[in-house]
């Protein structure tokens, strides 16, 4: 096969796809945040109160044209109200408000906050529809004077948008957010109005400001919105941001006593003889408009849905770190009274072994793996059978090497077939009923081979797991994956081991009854994960598959991320093939049913699909700390890292290890757990779309040397 033609083979439109989710996700998120004033709102500064506007615009009436050269302000006729609210609409209060206008005959201009109008479109429609009045307070309800001029005329423009969205309409009107009486405004609060005079707008202020949103009570409310002597007043009350109960009381009261007097009550542009404030949008705006509706609708919807999935990925890990240590107390527990038990139990002689080594291109470290397993101190007869798998480097010249120099190992040659097809060679050549399955890379201690057997005195019991080591875990990434074996090891395994479900005998190293590998036919090509498609395959078959911690493999990682990446995508890919084949376990009876019932949902819920929400959980945590309580979000974090730290202390001192390798859990947290999701993605992907994936040869850097010695206990 060409370069071209692997290239071709390789899936990558899926990283288009996972590219698109994530741009979608950030932009859904993003518009969220900034449609509900949390992403670059700005609240008003005391800076924004130095200095005064002129004296054409302080001293005159409540609703100002910037929009000419010199300003030109209006006010309302005697006996005239122009009743307004701000920070609308609110699907509680605003339609309250209508019910009551539309009870006393009366209209009213609503300023109303584009994000609100994206998220109630019905209220502004229903609005327009009975005759009310439209203008803009921005779409953020942002500090229009401490704003750049970008800023104002984006927010400006968005909310039109929105409104082109719900009612079809645009709005000449404009009110800037915490702005008031004509001799309040600030020079900064006059330039804004200016830049919204420069983009069209009509600016309106108030004459009476009730201050409603304080919640006075209700007769106070009335008597700041009364005019003295029968003047026109231009009236600010709110419709949104809180309890509005009070303005609603206060509205019908004030409806009732002033139109008894004779006052009318309109709207700003009707009551300032204006041109209407609303204006027919374009198809175009109406279009755009509706699509920033619905996309924010979205977001928010996500947002919901992103807090829900935050709580149940929370809950379910932090079950999972409470259970893995329960569960490893207890087999620890369990494994120490069966030795006491053995202790005063005469033992049967160790069965014989065949160890079955699969070799392609193992040239780096073949001999090291076959002279640690030949050094055992298993007091009972052993071969070791290397089987080459049609490599193409020195390997069949190393195996025939070793085959020379060592009585009980043997060479057998086979062209390329695969790891599967080569254990299965090597299984039909062994002359033993007991055989031990090793990768080509691992080194074993002396006691390895006699603590893996052991556990096979059980007649029930069809296949063991040792215990894999990572050698070269001096780097960054050696260290993330030798926290990462210690707590597969020795928290997850523990579990199975104790709910009778194992999931996965690893290649590195594993006991086989030959009787349980003929029971289910040897091991299968159908997946890249034979390691655990066998072990499935032997669980549904009715044996029982244990873990045994003392049975140490040493082996080597993957050394960059590179590597890293291919040997977890095939592994993850291959785990993924093997829960698909084995799905009926979930229905079955007996022991296979069991396996089924308890191993198949835990790999779906935590390897599948908390791996896949994990990233989309991850960005939410990022952007909570930006748009919601970051305390709240850092001590999630913190207390999660915590418990996993917990977690790894424990398996650390269960296997014997050095704790110092935690200081890089935080960062493996940050960087490794990511790769590690990222991973199961592709893997998910590629087997929904179908693609094929090729075998990916790890390439080995020598860890083991020919001439080294063994091991220790406790790490290299």
């Amino acid at each position: 096969m060409t370069g071209r033609e692997k290239r071709r083979r390789d899936p990558r439109g899926h990283w288009i796809l996972l590219f698109l989710g994530a741009l979608t996700l950030v932009g859904g998120l993003l518009l969220g945040g900034y449609a509900h004033g949390v992403v670059g709102e700005s609240t008003q500064h005391e800076y924004t109160k130095s200095g005064s506007a002129p004296a054409a615009v302080a001293d005159g009436g409540p609703v100002v044209n910037l929009s000419g050269g010199a300003p030109e302000s209006v006010r309302a006729p005697r006996r005239t109200i122009a009743l307004t609210f701000d920070d609308g609409p609110d699907p509680r209060w605003t339609p309250q408000i209508l019910d009551v206008l539309r009870r006393h005959g009366a209209h009213a201009t609503f300023f109303v906050i584009g994000a609100h109008v994206a998220d109630h479109p019905d209220i502004v429609d229903r609005a327009i529809r009975e005759g009310d009045e439209i203008g803009s307070h921005t779409y953020t309800h942002v500090d229009m004077a401490s704003s750049s001029p970008w800023r104002i005329r984006f927010e400006l423009d968005l909310t039109q948008r929105a409104l082109a969205g719900a009612a079809g309409i645009h709005t000449r009107l404009m009110r800037m957010p915490y702005s008031s009486v004509p001799d309040g405004l600030s020079a900064p609060e006059y330039r804004a109005a200016q830049e919204a005079g420069r983009q069209g707008y009509v600016v309106a202020l108030t004459d009476q400001d009730t201050e409603d949103w304080r919640r006075p009570g209700v007769d106070r409310i009335v008597q700041a919105a009364t005019p003295r002597k029968g003047a026109g007043a231009v009236l600010m009350l709110h419709d949104s941001g809180g309890d509005r109960s009070q303005t609603v009381q206060a509205l019908d009261v004030l409806l009732t006593r002033l139109s008894a007097k004779g006052y009318r009550f309109t709207t700003l542009s009707q009551a300032m003889r204006l041109p209407s404030a609303d204006v027919p949008a374009s198809t175009l705006d109406k279009v755009t408009g509706t699509a920033l509706i619905d996309g924010q609708r979205w977001s928010g919807r996500l947002t919901g849905w992103l807090g829900v999935l935050f709580a149940i990925a929370g809950v379910l890990t932090t079950l999972r770190l409470l259970a893995l240590p329960l569960f490893a107390h207890v087999h620890v527990r369990r494994v120490r009274r069966e030795r006491r038990r053995r202790a005063g139990v005469r033992q049967e002689p160790p069965p014989p072994v065949s160890v079955i080594v699969p070799a392609y291109n193992e040239e780096v470290g073949l001999a090291a793996t076959v002279r640690s397993l030949v050094a055992t101190d298993y007091p009972a007869p052993i071969e070791v059978l290397i089987v080459d798998d049609g490599s193409s480097d020195d390997t069949p010249v190393i195996g025939a090497r070793l085959e020379r120099e060592l009585a009980n190992v043997r060479l057998v040659r086979r062209p390329n077939g695969g790891k599967p097809a080569a254990l299965n060679t090597g299984i039909a050549h062994a002359s033993h009923e007991v055989l031990v399955l090793v990768d080509g890379d691992t080194v074993f201690q002396r006691d390895t081979i006699g603590n893996l057997v052991r556990p096979l005195a059980d007649p029930r019991v069809g296949a063991v797991s040792g215990n894999t080591k990572v050698a070269n875990r001096k780097g960054l990434i050696g260290r993330w994956q030798h926290l990462e074996y210690v707590i597969g090891f020795n928290l997850d395994r523990r579990m199975f081991d104790v709910l009778e479900c194992m999931p996965t005998v690893p290649g590195a190293i594993g006991a086989f009854r030959r009787e349980a590998l003929a029971s289910v036919g040897g091991l299968s090509t159908e997946t890249l994960a034979e390691d655990t498609d066998l072990t499935m395959a032997i669980c549904r078959a009715g044996w029982r598959v244990v873990y045994e911690e003392t049975a140490l493999a040493w082996t080597e990682a993957p050394s960059s991320l590179r590597q890293l990446w291919r040997q977890r995508y095939r592994w993850c890919y291959g785990t993924l093939q093997a829960m698909w084949k084995h799905k009926r376990a979930l229905v079955e009876r007996g022991r296979s049913g069991r396996f089924g019932r308890r191993c198949l949902p835990y790999l779906t819920i935590f390897q599948v699909a908390l791996p896949c929400l994990a990233p989309v959980v991850d960005v939410f945590a990022v952007y909570g700390m930006f748009v919601m309580n970051p305390l709240t979000v850092a001590v999630s974090w913190v207390a999660f890292t915590a418990a996993q730290a917990a977690a790894a202390t424990y398996a650390l001192k269960l296997d014997g290890e050095r704790l110092r390798t935690l200081w890089v859990m935080p960062l493996q947290q940050i960087v490794y757990r990511q790769l590690m999701y990222l991973v199961v993605i592709q893997s998910l992907v590629t087997a929904v779309l179908g693609a094929p994936l090729r075998w990916h040869v790890i390439r080995r850097t020598g860890t083991f040397s020919e001439g080294d010695p063994l091991p220790s206990r406790v790490g290299v």
